[in-house]
């Protein structure tokens, strides 16, 4: 696969640093937020690269465990210019979804830099410096959009534990082979966390932990795909957002709450002889503790207890700490020329999303065009066909 574009955009490679190429924008992240932004990026023309830690365009959804389905149907799946191929009701595997974004990258030319892992962030005043080991750019623009998934988050008595339990996180499980013999304990009552206590309940008894959230109140699978899927959508883009009253009125209050249950509801996990406990508050002698003071002598524990957004590659001092929340749509207040794409609730309540990560790719995109005239045609590759 050559994702290579027309003008060469690549720092130094080797032991020395050879030259830093000044770019109009680097897209931090080559997943379905970043590839976006870089179509509409490329359709004006500009001058930039995406840089990502990853072998191969589409490594994060790879790297999920094997049985994962999305849960929205393909029709929902496309990125700009190009449609997810196939039964458009289908619920592709995250293998599809993968292969989708790596050919979408090729498809289009989009100037991805894989193995490149961010090893710094600064800013002089007037211009971004970007560092990846030996490489390093300098831009007008950095836009971060290295996902959701990014720091998996364990409780710290996870290191109580007795060294004989399986330990994985989520984001390292991939299938029951992983386990040893004897109980699973899945902590988290999300999507994940019910995902994979119905899988593991099949080879091994399995108790799942935490406080139930709430569940969408219709069955998910094909019908839901088109009928009731495209109001969820339209209502998590159009109406619960930062522009509307009653958007502004209901994101603050989820922000931080669990999503809902979409396609394995309680109901299912209790037919399948999973065991709901309450949450898990420690270890003694070995242990799980749960809220309820039952003790759960477990050989396996699967923490579904989600991720931190980090960037420990961030080193611009002026940042006040809460610049983060400091951003619409998007865009960072506290420093001009500094994005945030594909993450939780920055302009609706579905912006993390892939129909979410379009339309807010699509309105960043706007903006950067405002910030600078596009360069000339000549000077980028524009080469966009379906």
């Amino acid at each position: 696969m050559n994702t290579t574009p027309a003008t060469d955009t690549r720092g130094a490679v080797g032991t020395g640093i050879v030259g830093t190429p000044a770019v109009d924008t680097v897209i931090i992240g080559a997943g379905q937020s970043g590839l976006a932004l870089g179509y509409y990026l490329a359709q004006q023309h500009r001058n930039f690269v995406i840089l990502d830690a990853g072998t191969r365009v589409g490594d994060a959804w790879r790297s999920r465990w094997d049985s994962l389905r999305l849960f929205t149907p393909a029709k929902y799946n496309g990125l700009p210019g190009r449609p997810f191929p196939g039964d458009r009701l289908a619920f592709p595997t995250k293998d599809e979804q993968a292969d989708y974004l790596e050919d979408y990258a090729a498809r289009f030319h989009l100037p991805v830099r894989p193995n490149t892992a961010v090893t710094r962030l600064s800013h002089d005043g007037q211009r971004f410096h970007v560092m990846a080991g030996a490489q390093r750019w300098t831009a007008a623009n950095v836009v971060l959009a290295t996902g959701a998934c990014q720091l998996p988050k364990t409780p710290g008595f996870a290191a109580d534990l007795p060294s004989g339990v399986v330990q994985l996180h989520s984001r390292s499980y991939k299938n029951p082979a992983q386990l040893k013999p004897g109980p699973v304990l899945v902590v988290g009552v999300g999507n994940s966390g019910a995902e994979i206590a119905l899988e593991t309940s099949r080879t091994h008894e399995t108790w799942l932990a935490g406080k139930p959230s709430a569940e969408i109140p219709f069955r998910h699978g094909r019908t839901a795909a088109r009928f009731f899927i495209p109001v969820v959508r339209f209502a998590g883009m159009h109406v619960l957002n930062t522009n509307t009253p009653v958007g502004r009125k209901v994101l603050p209050k989820i922000a931080g709450m669990a999503s809902p249950l979409i396609r394995t509801k309680l109901a299912d996990l209790g037919a399948a002889g999973v065991h709901l406990v309450p949450r898990v508050t420690g270890v003694q002698d070995g242990a799980v503790m749960l809220d309820d003071g039952q003790r759960l002598p477990v050989a396996n524990v699967i923490w579904c207890t989600g991720f931190v957004e980090a960037y420990p590659w961030l080193d611009i001092p002026a940042l006040p700490a809460n610049w983060r929340e400091q951003q619409h749509r998007g865009i960072v207040d506290a420093l001009p020329g500094l994005y945030l794409l594909g993450k939780d609730l920055i302009f609706a309540a579905a912006s993390e999303t892939l129909p979410g990560v379009c339309l807010d790719a699509k309105y960043l995109a706007k903006r950067l065009a405002a910030t600078r005239a596009p360069q000339h045609a000549a000077e980028v590759p524009s080469r966009l066909a379906a």
